[in-house]
């Protein structure tokens, strides 16, 4: 059965908090395993449709993509993923939003009313002591009477301060709680899960803060990088070998850029790294860094003894200062990473070294 392939989480599973590393590579890897199963295409929006369905608990999400059967078409997926996958998202993320906003009143109207009861408390004491300092004489009924209302009173209001205490305590772990899981679904939904990268919509809103300032204009820029002949590779050695290619290059290329880099998975064989605080020289560096790299990494399959290698990427930069506008910067980078492929690929190629002219590109380049 289909539906067989698309396990889902137990129902008591905590989905609160960010899951272990070692977890969420558990999940991407059941991901591949299921769309292996069904003969679907390795596609970023595909391992991104089928890992909410296998992660977020989506009956209906669940449903649609078992009523398929295997080697469902890409219009299918792009469907379904067009009607559950953006409004799936948007609702975790909202409703997350909901509950902070919730639980933020709720503490906020413990404050309130804890602030009443202190006033209340003050105006028995003040009641209290003016009485004492107006009357003349003091039975001993009148200061038992006195004793008893303050005791009182003052009992009463540290019980309630306990209380609300308490209540803000438990309403302080609850937003937290909520906060994680905020946080989590926005994670989720920017992350690829065949890398564990930032996925295309995530490197869509980053390129676009990249304009949002001078200073990120002047400091940026935005560094392609495209696996050589990958198609020959999956058709030669299968989709598997592969997704776990793509696997290995996508922690080269995080281990050979600084801490905190912004690296994206933009495409089936397509990264991406925006950079900040480099100039052209550097960013050229780290292209060639990364592209040696890739090109002296042993693939080899420990088990058989297969050789996969060598692998070759072709890189292309830009600097910020030389686009106009985000899908400018877009369009130039991939103007030099094509200019590295029609070069003889395996090489880094700056925009800034491109003549003005003509550019029609030859798409089995890619291939």
């Amino acid at each position: 059965m289909v539906a067989r392939t698309l396990k889902m989480p137990e129902q008591n599973e905590s989905r609160g908090s960010s899951p272990p590393r070692a977890q969420r590579s558990d999940s991407a890897t059941s991901v591949v395993l299921a769309m292996r199963q069904l003969g679907v295409a390795g596609l970023p929006r595909n391992y991104e449709l089928f890992y909410e369905a296998m992660t977020a608990g989506s009956k209906e999400l669940t449903d649609a993509l078992s009523a398929l059967g295997s080697r469902p078409s890409q219009k299918q997926l792009d469907e379904i993923a067009e009607k559950f996958l953006s409004r799936s998202t948007e609702k975790l993320v909202s409703d997350a939003h909901r509950e902070v906003t919730t639980r933020l009143d709720e503490i906020l109207a413990l404050l309130k009313k804890e602030r009443h009861a202190i006033e209340a408390y003050g105006r028995i004491l003040d009641e209290t002591s003016n009485g004492l300092s107006t009357r003349q004489e003091f039975t001993s009924e009148f200061l038992e009477k006195i004793v008893n209302v303050t005791v009182a009173a003052t009992r009463k209001s540290l019980e309630h301060q306990g209380v609300t205490t308490q209540s803000i305590i438990t309403k302080s772990s609850e937003l937290h709680d909520v906060k994680l899981k905020l946080e989590e679904y926005k994670r989720l939904a920017e992350t690829d899960a065949l890398t564990q990268l930032r996925n295309r919509r995530a490197f869509d809103r980053r390129l676009t803060e990249i304009y949002a300032s001078n200073r990120n204009i002047t400091f940026s820029a935005l560094l392609m990088i495209d696996i050589d002949r990958f198609k020959t590779i999956n058709d030669r050695f299968g989709h598997p070998v592969g997704d776990r290619i793509l696997q290995i290059i996508a922690n080269i290329i995080t281990a050979t850029a600084k801490p905190g880099t912004f690296v994206a998975r933009t495409g089936g064989e397509e990264f991406a790294l925006i950079l900040d605080g480099f100039g052209e020289e550097a960013c050229a560096q780290l292209g060639d860094d990364i592209r040696q790299a890739i090109m002296t990494a042993p693939f080899i399959n420990v088990a058989s003894g297969a050789n996969y290698g060598p692998i070759t990427v072709s890189v292309g930069t830009c600097m910020a200062t030389q686009a106009q506008n985000p899908d400018d910067l877009y369009t130039k980078a991939d103007r030099a990473l094509y200019s590295a492929k029609s070069g003889g690929r395996n090489r880094v190629t700056r925009f800034s070294s491109l003549s003005d002219g003509n550019f029609t590109k030859n798409w089995q380049l890619y291939k």
